[in-house]
């Protein structure tokens, strides 16, 4: 068995259905077996990286230009690389496979970072490889976390530790810890995303579990992992931890995602499809996209206990298709929402914290799947600047920060990488 132990698309209906559409076939370029870049020795300490001095921010002309060009993916989902180490970029793609290549200009090949596509069920368009973690100390335990669906006699989310036995070229795929599974009672809002904090714990986003309207009012039912943020501890116990401040730490862990009480996991409630997010690297401040139902996509600014009101609230909406109708929920309002003018299904971004484009200082840059706008976001007391920006129809289905803090992309139809610049 590859599986260690057990214990009791993804951005709304836009992607299902262009994911049916097909798109990259594959990767371009030599994919190998081996180590397409150099990785970080165990034991070498984590480069100290400097931010750029404060800039007056309030956006800042940008575009996208393509990265990497001689490498295509198929249906790439996430772009990130290890923590402390400049030199490699990791690609999670749908179906199942990591691949890792050199971060140079003219790359032209990549290898192959673990491959569990024979485990990954990505049949429903909204599953597949959807999330990928490292380890803040992943130079010295090796270990990575990956989030994906699986079909265990249906559907099922799983979120597993793996980890490196030869010094960071390739993760182990027999190496596979679960350590927690959710099964999921309709094929859409997987959710799936996963990112360690500055905190050291790792957070998890499930959407409410499907279908429409959230039938079973799971996103308001804190006796359930669905519709949530959760956040755990990797590091103290087995399967996992909880962090003392979560807002129900001491109860029993939830087993396959249900329990008698409150679950401990849930750092915070509410959410539809949480489909991406960050940290900002300057101030902590964690920032998430909501896909929304079919009139108003969302951003959020996370806080612990908080609830962000579906499917009471679809944005600044009051839902009236909801099973209950409450206009008067006092939740947790969004930090800002679009409607269907702008665009259908939300992309988290990343507050930029890069040099390159000063006056983009402390301006948050997030995206829109269906129509491929990107969004920049800055609020000063009460003065909000927002802009849009046509990317000439990119399928933005992620975004990925450098360790310099500079931004780029992944359009997961063509597979294609983009980075975010000023323009000429």
């Amino acid at each position: 068995m590859h599986r260690l132990t057990k214990n009791g698309v993804i951005i709304g209906m836009a992607l299902a259905a262009l994911a049916r559409c097909g798109g990259g076939g594959g990767s371009g370029g030599a994919v190998t077996s081996g180590n397409a870049c150099g990785l970080m020795p165990a034991n070498t300490p984590a480069p100290t990286i400097a931010l750029p001095e404060a800039v007056p921010p309030g956006g800042a002309a940008i575009t996208t230009r393509p990265a990497f060009t001689a490498l295509t993916f198929e249906r790439p989902l996430a772009m990130t690389q290890a923590p402390g180490d400049s030199s490699c970029w990791f690609v999670a793609e749908q179906p199942g496979r990591v691949l890792a290549f050199a971060n140079t200009d003219m790359v032209d090949s990549t290898s192959v970072f673990i491959d569990i596509r024979s485990r990954v069920d990505d049949s429903s368009n909204e599953g597949g490889l959807l999330g990928i973690a490292f380890h803040p100390n992943f130079a010295n335990n090796g270990q990575v976390f990956l989030s994906y669906t699986g079909d265990d006699g249906g559907l099922t989310s799983y979120l597993s530790r793996f980890t490196s036995l030869d010094g960071g070229r390739t993760l182990e795929p027999d190496s596979e810890e679960i350590l927690l599974t959710l099964d999921q009672p309709y094929p859409n809002h997987n959710g799936g995303n996963i990112v360690f904090g500055p905190d050291g714990y790792l957070y998890i986003g499930f959407g409410d579990g499907g279908s429409g309207n959230d039938p079973e009012q799971r996103a308001q039912d804190t006796l359930n992992l669905f519709g949530s943020l959760l956040r755990i501890d990797v590091d103290t116990a087995t399967p996992y931890g909880i962090p003392p401040d979560n807002p129900f730490a001491g109860n029993a862990l939830c087993s396959q995602g249900f329990g008698a009480t409150d679950c401990p996991e849930l750092y915070a409630w509410g959410l539809r499809n949480p489909w991406r997010w960050s940290f900002d690297r300057l101030t902590g401040e964690l920032w998430v996209g909501d896909v929304g139902q079919r009139a108003r996509e969302e951003i959020d600014m996370i806080t612990a206990g908080g609830n962000y009101g579906w499917p009471f609230f679809e944005g600044t909406r009051c839902n009236t298709d909801a099973p209950v109708v409450d206009c008067g929920f006092a939740g947790q309002p969004p930090v800002t929402d679009y409607g269907r003018t702008e665009g259908r299904s939300v992309t988290g971004g990343f507050v930029y914290r890069g040099s390159e484009i000063p006056n983009l200082a402390g301006v948050y840059i997030y995206a829109d799947f269906a129509t491929g706008n990107l969004f920049q976001y800055y609020r000063d007391g009460n003065v909000v600047t927002t802009a849009i920006i046509p990317t000439g129809g990119l399928r933005i289905a992620s975004f990925g920060e450098d360790s310099n803090g500079e931004l780029y992309l992944t359009d997961l139809i063509s597979g294609t990488l983009h980075r975010l610049e000023a323009p000429d």
